[in-house]
């Protein structure tokens, strides 16, 4: 039955999927400042640099995963992305109580959209 559907699911992945990361390098230009001591903090060198390339590449990987285009190479570049944001701000293990538990969440929420990445890019192939 949903078959019928396929590409309006597909498209409302598309926009879900890379509609969070747009939404997030946004939202992550507000908190420039606080994200970049983080990170000085976390020991990543150049952190500012680092911050404004991962912006950019959450919002133009977004946007792409959003339009469809290049969505395989889109969806891999926010995969590595995950991989080195994931432990950097979900860092759980250095955490106790309630603190604890929602970077547990964030962690596993990116680990989920790894997976919708992932299956975005068999899609693609």
């Amino acid at each position: 039955m949903l078959s019928n559907f396929e590409n309006e699911i597909l498209a409302v992945a598309h926009l879900l999927l890379g509609g969070a990361f747009v939404f997030a390098g946004l939202r992550n230009i507000q908190n420039a400042g606080f994200l970049t001591q983080l990170m000085t903090t976390r020991g990543v060198p150049q952190a500012r640099l680092m911050l404004w390339l991962g912006i950019v590449l959450q919002i133009v990987s977004g946007a792409l995963v959003i339009s469809g285009v290049w969505t395989a190479a889109a969806a891999l570049c926010l995969v590595l992305f995950l991989i080195a944001a994931t432990p950097m701000f979900h860092n759980f293990w250095d955490y106790q109580g309630p603190e604890r538990a929602a970077r547990i969440n964030g962690f596993v929420g990116n680990v989920a959209l790894t997976g919708g990445f992932l299956a975005l890019m068999g899609q693609a192939l």
